[in-house]
């Protein structure tokens, strides 16, 4: 049975050895991806996949080797926890960001005469509040080194991210509506779970596949959340308290200027990229574009906002169009000048 809890993508293999450009790379760099909710990297593989063979296809990066690694987000696999109860709850949004920390302070350069020692550079890249996740775990090792003194956060690429006012988005609107709903928003779960145990497994994933138009990978990762145990209620809880949390933008202009040490030259590379959609139904436009009013005059940001259609759910038919961009946003970072 294939690993559906975490996605390790190494760079490829020659010869059954690393494939380096002259020399030995001067960074061994980790791009470790953090998903939106529900969490599970299942819905990231294709994007992930085709991001690493871009990667491994390109002879424009500077010395630089680059592993990929993606997990869950804790709660959303049956087996990573005890039953959820009404005394043991799912999992918060503060819960995930020093799960997620922690992961990353245990994570070790894989192979080579390295082998053991922790990464150069870690790039993280975060999709909706995966985003917010990935600005949080900057805010805190600027504020505190000494929560995690070998985690090397260089850079961060957030795609959808929903940062800030979640609630006043389309879609965080009708769920904050729901949490403030007496007895309604404090059993949404429970309505939830007894309709899908009454649904048949094969029923379920024609549903997704046929009415919902999902690719293979998203109908096979969304039947099985669907049908665990508590991946429904760790969904909806979370989902509850993002809308608690995420409120007013909470980061100084501290964190907008942290340099990149790969810069080459007198090149500005920026530390974060951030990937708006044009219209996302989990983004309120208003936000959305006073955060990039304020932020157009920092060198170390970039930001942009979606010309075309892509969803904010890209994992599910977008995921190829998206690691094209990433990668050029990789190149700009890492690349020869």
């Amino acid at each position: 049975m294939p690993n559906t809890h975490s996605l390790t993508l190494p760079p490829k293999l020659r010869d059954n050895k690393v494939v380096e450009d002259e020399g030995s790379p001067s960074r061994d760099v980790l791009i470790f991806f953090i998903s939106g909710n529900p969490g599970l990297i299942g819905y990231y593989e294709p994007f992930l996949s085709t991001l690493r063979t871009l990667l491994d296809e390109t002879n424009l990066l500077r010395n630089a080797r680059f592993q990929i690694y993606g997990q869950n987000l804790a709660g959303f696999s049956d087996d990573d926890h005890e039953p959820f109860t009404t005394d043991r709850k799912p999992h918060s949004l503060e819960y995930q960001i020093q799960h997620t920390l922690t992961v990353l302070k245990q994570l070790r350069i894989e192979s080579g005469p390295r082998r053991g020692l922790p990464y150069d550079d870690i790039l993280l890249i975060g999709h909706s509040v995966g985003g917010y996740i990935t600005l949080e775990l900057f805010h805190r090792l600027l504020r505190d080194p000494s929560l995690a003194p070998h985690v090397h956060l260089t850079s961060g690429i957030l795609l959808f991210p929903t940062i800030h006012h979640i609630s006043s988005s389309p879609s965080g609107w009708k769920l904050n509506l729901l949490r403030k709903t007496p007895i309604l928003g404090d059993n949404a779960y429970r309505i939830a779970q007894t309709i899908l145990r009454l649904c048949p497994h094969n029923a379920l994933h024609w549903l997704v596949r046929r009415v919902l138009g999902f690719s293979a990978h998203g109908v096979e990762t969304t039947t099985r959340w669907l049908k665990s145990r508590d991946g429904v209620w760790q969904a909806l809880h979370m989902g509850m308290d993002e809308m608690k949390v995420i409120g007013e933008e909470r980061w100084g202009n501290e964190l907008w200027e942290i340099a990149h040490e790969a810069e080459a030259h007198d090149r500005e590379i920026p530390t974060f990229f951030f990937f708006f959609g044009k219209n996302d139904h989990w983004v309120a436009n208003e936000h959305r574009d006073g955060f990039i009013k304020r932020q157009k005059h920092s060198k170390r940001t970039r930001l942009i906002v979606d010309e075309g259609c892509i969803p904010h759910a890209f994992c599910i038919h977008h995921s190829e169009i998206m690691a094209e961009k990433v990668k050029a946003w990789i190149l700009e970072m890492y690349g020869a000048s």
